[in-house]
């Protein structure tokens, strides 16, 4: 049976000083601040928070007030303590033990690997915007999903095997231009070009929301969805240059204008569509056809502009898909997974193993979920099971401050706790409620028994292999 001894995170760097001296340490303050925007900013969920109608600034607010900062803070006090290779996985690992560790891990991997899944319908989605052609009829032809995922895949496994020092570079583009291109929205409703915008518009409208499940559940994806991830910068701190400094800073200006880039971006997509005829796959590519679709100008800057966000997804999945190939690594240097998954490549030092089996477990995932159901809840059943699992971790993430030992230097002081705990709620609230669709899907019942199917038989697969892992050798 496993040990569930919890090491001291006094001499938690000092366990993992020789594997992470073989790694590059690639990643300056500038890199940190451009990948934190570039892992929280999901495109995807701008079609969650217009599903909230005008309500969806009071939304954002709470959403920011009782998630955002919260994660910021603990994300920060916990780096500053425990600043290694593997980030949430080992803070997890040191405050409460192997078995924990290991679950936080599976479910912060599965995350990515379901996520990435989505690569060929968000890239065909966004390509049709482009090109002016039907994204529905598009994504109805299964084998040009199922080519685009492949191509697309190994091309992030390209990148992951070559390193931080080109990864970071298509972070850096990626990030800079979701920036641009949300900024460029945000401006469209006041510009109105073409006069398509209704007049007094105004991106700050006040409104109650209804209190109905409908709402709880768009709440939740706004909140825990749209706003986590600055946690997952952190498993990359064995090659940053200075992540106890470094992370924190970056957290700290980067949240700021996250949450405006949420809220003017939400307002300007709602002066060009209606909630309920939202693209939930390309909401922005939607708003930016139908502002700059009738002009001149349009014809050149939309196909462009959709062409850079596209680049959102493309290096957001290199950067998430390059995190995920160090958790399976770094549970290798801590005896928890073979030691199959620590092979470094000679001369890039990356984790050469780990990237194959990930980039075929990931298309594998994204060619099963497309079996039987259309686009729209394909995508809605990736990006829903991908950040469910996401959330699992998070629970842990928000009990570390609170349910660490006594003695740990993990354990947050009352007002860290406090924090903790809402975070904690919102993050609970958002895996209760996603079983719940908020768009039209072939069977509610199917969609939520799919969900709890996935996420259940996961966690309990990868308690079998803890405890099998004695006997797996």
């Amino acid at each position: 049976m496993a040990t569930l001894s919890r090491p001291s995170p006094s001499n938690a760097e000092s366990q993992t000083a020789t594997p992470t001296a073989a790694l590059r340490k690639e990643l300056g303050f500038t890199d940190l601040v451009l990948a934190s925007i570039l892992l929280v900013v999901v495109p995807d969920f701008f079609g969650s928070a217009v599903k909230a109608g005008p309500s969806h600034v009071v939304l954002w607010l709470l959403a920011i007030a009782l998630f955002f900062l919260p994660q910021a803070l603990v994300v920060s006090y916990l780096n500053q303590r425990l600043p290694i290779e593997g980030g949430l996985y080992e803070w997890a690992r040191h405050a409460f033990g192997d078995a924990v560790g290991f679950l936080v891990a599976l479910n912060l991997w599965m995350y990515v690997v379901l996520y990435v899944a989505s690569i060929g319908l968000v890239t065909t989605n966004y390509a049709a915007y482009a090109l002016g052609l039907d994204a529905d009829s598009v994504a109805a032809h299964r084998g040009i999903l199922v080519v685009t995922s492949v191509a697309i895949i190994g091309g992030l496994m390209l990148v992951a095997h070559l390193g931080l020092s080109v990864g970071k570079w298509v972070t850096n583009v990626g990030s800079a231009l979701t920036v641009l291109i949300i900024l460029l929205l945000a401006a469209l409703p006041f510009i109105r070009p073409g006069g398509q915008a209704a007049t007094g518009y105004h991106p700050l409208r006040l409104a109650v929301p209804p209190l109905t499940l409908f709402s709880f559940s768009v709440f939740s994806k706004m909140s825990f969805g749209a706003l986590c991830g600055f946690e997952y910068a952190a498993i990359f701190a064995g090659e940053s240059r200075n992540p106890r400094r470094h992370l924190t800073r970056a957290i700290w200006i980067a949240a700021p204008l996250i949450a405006l880039l949420y809220i003017f971006g939400t307002s300007a997509i709602l002066a060009y569509v209606s909630p309920e005829n939202i693209d939930v796959i390309g909401p922005i590519p939607q708003a930016l056809g139908i502002a700059l679709g009738g002009t001149r100008l349009g014809g050149v800057i939309v196909p462009v502009a959709i062409l850079f966000l596209l680049t959102n997804y493309l290096s957001s999945f290199s950067l998430n898909f390059a995190a995920n190939t160090r958790l399976p690594m770094c549970a290798g240097w801590d005896h928890l997974l073979p030691q199959w998954f620590t092979r470094l490549h000679p001369r890039y030092r990356t984790p050469v193993n780990s990237i194959f089996f990930l980039g075929g477990i990931t298309l594998a995932a994204g060619v099963a979920v497309l079996a039987g159901v259309g686009a729209q809840e394909a995508f809605e059943l990736l990006l829903i099971w991908a950040f469910t699992f996401y959330a699992i971790a998070y629970l842990a993430l928000f009990a570390i401050p609170v349910l660490a030992a006594k003695e740990s230097s993990l354990r947050g002081p009352l007002w860290m706790k406090v924090l903790a705990i809402f975070g904690f709620l919102m993050t609970l609230l958002f895996v209760v409620l996603s079983i719940f669709p908020i768009i039209p899907v072939a069977s509610q019942s199917a969609y939520s028994a799919k969900t709890v199917a996935v996420i259940v038989l996961a966690n309990l697969a990868a308690l079998y292999l803890y405890y099998r892992r004695p006997e797996l050798g």
